[in-house]
């Protein structure tokens, strides 16, 4: 049961707190799939995205008998992060007012094996474009070039995640590693444009190739979880294809537009979910690319 669904959480659209939960209850079949069993930390908002939110990682008390947790060390302790295994799970979620769940790139129980490795490109500017379409596919033609195909999505925010599908052999040093190591070769590729200097006045107006993402209990913003900015965007998985035309934009799909794309494409990603590649193979491919 949703709590005060009346509640607006989007005050420039009237978006209410029953009208987020009614998406994740359409969403979840497509959604489910991608983060069954990955740590939640949730990007919880209270009164709404015009007043400042907050990000809860442990439950620990007023949660429901039947949800279910996973405890992760941490340096001073433990961490019982939620788990969203099924509908009911992902709407106790929603009714936290948690408008956006950020998830592990493992799954538990293997928490120190991540099954994906990511790559969030977060560009500096809004109006380049180009810049950030070519960014994106000169990733996947990289990891094209060593054996690994990848998969793409709108971050719903200013970029793109670049996701591969791993066999869960690696740990989080090892997958930590190849990311950074093939962010290093983009970089050396096109040093005007990209760089891993996480300072913005660092940047000089460059793209962040962040692969942050891969470090143990670092999270992303879930496929099809909806971000708390204005029009309510969504991290929509998409196709290379799309996003190679300049179809697709990092905002270009709503909470008040999946249901049409979803119509349309259902889950453009559901092939990820079949593929595992080996980390360690690729590993050694990139070892012959040259800068």
């Amino acid at each position: 049961m949703i709590t005060h669904p009346e509640k607006i959480l989007f005050p420039d659209d009237g978006i209410t707190k029953g009208e987020l939960a009614a998406y994740y209850e359409a969403v979840a079949p497509l959604m489910l799939p991608h983060v069954r069993a990955r740590p939640v930390t949730m990007e919880r908002f209270p009164s709404g995205i015009g007043a400042k939110g907050f990000m809860h990682k442990s439950v620990s008390k007023g949660f429901p008998p039947w949800l279910e947790r996973v405890d992760a060390p941490k340096k001073d302790g433990t961490v019982h992060y939620p788990l969203i295994l099924d509908a009911r799970s992902l709407l106790w979620v929603a009714n936290q007012n948690c408008i956006t769940p950020h998830v592990w790139t493992s799954r538990a129980p293997a928490l120190y094996q991540p099954d994906i490795c990511v790559f969030d490109l977060d560009p500096s500017k809004d109006d380049e474009p180009e810049v950030l379409r070519t960014a994106a596919l000169a990733i996947r033609h990289l990891l094209r070039d060593l054996g690994v195909p990848s998969w793409v999505k709108t971050s719903g925010s200013k970029g793109f995640h670049i996701v591969v599908p791993l066999d869960g052999k690696a740990g989080f040093g090892e997958v930590s590693r190849f990311a950074d190591r093939v962010a290093k070769i983009l970089i050396a590729r096109s040093p005007d444009t990209l760089t891993q200097e996480f300072s913005k006045v660092d940047r000089a107006g460059r793209i962040l190739v962040d692969t942050g993402r891969n470090h143990y209990s670092a999270t992303v913003a879930a496929a099809y979880a909806v971000r708390p900015k204005r029009g309510a965007p969504v991290s929509a998985p998409c196709t290379w294809d799309e996003l190679e035309r300049g179809d697709v934009a990092p905002r270009s799909f709503t909470l008040r537009t999946m249901g049409e794309r979803v119509a349309a494409v259902g889950d453009v990603w559901s092939d990820l979910l079949e593929q595992q590649f080996s980390l360690r193979d690729a590993a050694e491919r990139l070892q012959q690319v040259r800068d």
